[in-house]
This record gives structure tokens, sequence and C-alpha cells, in this order.
């Protein structure tokens, strides 16, 4: 019987070593090689220019993207009527009815109140010399004046002198031709926001379903639940916070003119675009308004003073749970939050827009994020 001869173990011959593994299967891209260092910077260099790029296109267009924004607040804002009245007609007559009451209270507003306007601030520039006199007839005015001597008259004299002089107030603004276009930017700016919100507000059903085919069929039950809950409410909120700032320049054109203060149109106007404001604007009118009546009366500025306190009480307690009652609640802190942040980023537009974004970010965080962790093991 013939045995196999088993062969001894170093004389097996060897596997060839395997071949060094291309970069891309350590996980290492083969551009990322240090061999090939232009290609590297190359790329990061091209990269670093397109976001640049990309960055400047972004900053060029922020005033579209105001006009865009302001303009669908205007239309969510005027939704609400609209579909009010869509109950009793179509929707295109209903925006035609909305639109055409807007225009004229618009016009009237403006014919109304800016010759008023207008001629306070030619009376008020006129009344600066007046204003002077009796400051210097005031105690403190005494008091700044012995500690200080000749230097407080001579500070009073250019105060007046640059006031009365319709040239610095142009330079403030950049000068006659900057005051003008910027003038000018403003009245178009108003003419596409009314036109782009016409639009917008004509196809917001539309925009609305276009939106929803852009997300999972499976979420889209919620996406417009969401979506509808978020509209509603942006839409009140806007609309009670125009009829919260109505209010408030109303009450202060009656207070200005019962206390015989001067400027109450132009105060009026000032405290319907300052009062828009959430939270904030109030108490901020509240402070300009005593400090310009101050320099009329200091017993009116004080009526005045006092009057308002109890009107912001009242509103805050009375007039806006009513207005307000279809908006959603948010907590005070993250108003107050949600304005300033708002306000620093994007200005009046961040103020204005800043609570509704902040009560849909808290609605999506309750219908979205709590029952998702909820249900979580």
């Amino acid at each position: 019987m013939r045995f196999r001869r088993t062969p001894r173990v170093d004389s097996i011959p060897a596997e060839p070593a395997a071949a060094p593994a291309p970069a891309v299967a350590a996980g290492r891209p083969i551009w990322a090689s240090l061999n090939r260092p232009f290609v590297v910077g190359f790329l990061l260099t091209f990269g670093g220019l397109a976001a640049l790029a990309l960055g400047m296109a972004i900053s060029s267009l922020v005033t579209i993207w105001i006009y865009i924004a302001f303009a669908l607040f205007a239309a969510l804002g005027l939704d609400p009527i609209v579909r009010r009245l869509s109950r009793h007609m179509s929707r295109v007559w209903s925006i035609v009815i909305v639109y055409f009451v807007f225009a004229v209270l618009l016009v009237g507003v403006v014919w109304l109140i800016l010759p008023t306007v207008v001629s306070q601030v030619a009376q008020f520039v006129r009344d600066i010399p007046t204003m002077i006199a009796d400051i210097q007839q005031t105690e403190i005015y005494q008091w700044a004046h012995e500690q200080f001597g000749a230097q407080v008259p001579q500070l009073l004299g250019e105060v007046q002198k640059f006031l009365t002089d319709p040239a610095n107030i142009a330079a403030i603004g950049g000068g006659v031709l900057q005051v003008g276009i910027s003038i000018g930017t403003t009245i178009s700016g108003v003419i596409i926001i009314i036109v782009l919100s016409l639009y917008f507000l004509a196809t917001l059903p539309e925009m609305k379903q276009a939106f929803y085919r852009l997300v999972p069929a499976r979420t889209r039950p919620l996406t417009s639940e969401l979506t509808e809950q978020i509209t509603e409410s942006v839409g009140g909120y806007l609309g009670g916070m125009v009829v919260l700032a109505f209010f408030n320049s109303l009450m202060t054109f009656i207070l200005f003119t019962l206390l015989q203060l001067p400027f109450p149109a132009l105060l009026a106007v000032v405290a319907f675009c300052i009062t828009i404001i959430p939270l904030v604007g109030t108490v901020l009118f509240w402070g300009i308004g005593s400090v310009v009546a101050l320099f009329s009366s200091p017993l009116a500025a004080l009526v005045f003073a006092v009057v308002y306190l109890v009107y912001m009480q009242i509103e805050a307690y009375l007039l806006t749970p009513r207005v307000m009652n279809k908006a959603i609640s948010v907590p005070g802190s993250l108003v107050v939050i949600g304005a300033l942040i708002g306000g620093t980023l994007m200005g009046l537009l961040g103020a204005l827009v800043a609570i509704p974004v902040t009560a849909s970010i808290l609605l999506i965080v309750k219908k979205v994020w709590i029952p998702k962790q909820d249900a979580a093991v």
C-alpha cells in the first residue's frame, strides 16, 4: 500500500503580495491626495469663489426679498377678509372689493394727513426759536448756565442754527439728491409691494397646493393642517396689529388735541408706525410722546403720560385679547426676544415678522417635534 507524501510547509509557494489599495478604498478621494496639490488648490479656490459670489448675489437681492416678504405678509393679512367675502361671492370679486376699499382708505388717509403733517413739520421748524426761548426760562437752563457759563447759550444757538437750516437736514439724509432718490425708492417700493400682494392674494390657494406637492404624500395631510393654521394665525395677527396701531394713533390724536399739545396729526402718524411693532412699540411711543409733550407743557406731558399709561393697560388686558383671539398665543418672554432678534437682523421688517415666525415655530414644535419625541422608545 503506497502513501502520498505530504509536502513540507516551507515548500508551499507563497501567494503574491496584494497590490496597494487605491486612495478611494481607504475612504479618501483621489483628488484629495497630497500627490496632486494643484487639483486640490484649484477646487478649494473655485469653491471659495463660488461661495463668495453666491453670498454677494444674495446680499444684493436683500431689497427684493424685503419687498416679497412685505407683500406676502400683506396678502396673508388681507386673506381672512377675502375668505369671509368669498362666502357670498366669487374670490375674484372679493379681492377686487378688498383692494378697492384699501385704495380708497389709503388715498383718503394720505389726502387728509399728509398736508397736515407737512404743515406741522414746517410749523415745528418755525417754532424752534420760541421753543429755545422757553427752554432758556426754565430752572434747568439757569442751573446749567451757572455751572457751565457761556457754553450753554452757544450750544443752544448752534442747535437752533442747525435745525433751522434745511441744508443740514438734507445733509443728514446724504444730500438733496440722495433724499430725492430715497423718496422715489420708497414710493416705487410701496407700489411694488401692493402689486405683489395682489398677485399673492389672487394665487394664494394655488401656492399652497404647489407647496403641498413638494412634500411626500404621507405627510401632506399634516403639512396642509400646519400650513392652514400658520397662515390663518399670521393673517389674524397682522390684522390685529393694524387695528391696535390704529387705536393707538387715534388715542394719541385725541389726547394731543384735548391737551392743546403741538403736532397732533404728526404724532398720530408716528404712533401708528411705531406701535405696529409688537409689544415694545407701545412702550417706545409712550416715551417719545411724553418727551415731545414735555417741550410744550410739563403739566400736559404728565397728564399725557398718565392717561396713555392707563390706555396701555386697557389695551393689554381688554383690546388685545379680543383683537388677537385668532392668533397663536406666544409667551411674553419669547415675544420680546423675537422682536429684539428680528429688529437687529432685519430692522422694522424683522420686528414685524418676528412674532408670526415665533408662533409658527412653536406650532411646528407642538404638532411635529413633541409627538415624535413622545412616540420614541
